[in-house]
């Protein structure tokens, strides 16, 4: 059985006629071509596949559209506003916080959360906003150092308006 639904996607509206049982990132991958929302263990344990619902994170893998009708769904693609990148976007390119980059977009929404909610956030608060986002590539710290300089760099923008 297929049922349409009509989701908020990076501020425009969407709709797809998908099967009841496929999730959010089958359908944002799939059916909206939005590809920057990885797959990543399809168990909820990975964090690869994090988008934002309503500015919290959300793991994809486990969510079903039709449970996102009438909400705010932000993927990396995103993220970049009037072809700017967001800040941890461009911190990540400088430090090279970026290996492989397939756990990357579900770390920056992560990240991008965590500075709305804290803006100033201390080393392990930025740790454990992260616990749930697995890199087999890197040792954390530009990944760390990258959310960081970040927070700085949107404060001082803050501070400018």
């Amino acid at each position: 059985m297929k049922v349409r639904v009509a989701l908020s996607v990076n501020g425009e509206s969407r709709e797809a006629l998908v099967p009841v049982h496929k999730t959010l990132l089958e359908v944002l991958r799939e059916d909206l071509g939005l590809t920057g929302t990885k797959h990543g263990c399809e168990l909820g344990e990975c964090g690869t596949c994090t988008v934002l619902l309503d500015g919290e994170p959300v793991l994809s893998c486990l969510a079903l559209p039709v449970e996102t009708e009438g909400c705010r769904i932000t993927t990396v693609e995103g993220m970049a506003e009037g072809g700017r990148l967001h800040p941890l976007q461009q911190a990540f390119a400088e430090l090279g916080a970026a290996q492989c980059g397939y756990c990357t977009p579900g770390i920056l929404l992560t990240a991008t959360a965590l500075l709305a909610d804290r803006p100033s956030p201390t080393r392990q608060e930025v740790k454990d906003a992260l616990a749930g986002n697995l890199c087999r590539c890197t040792g954390y710290t530009k990944i760390l150092d990258a959310v960081e300089l970040a927070a700085l760099r949107m404060g001082r923008q803050e501070a400018r308006t």
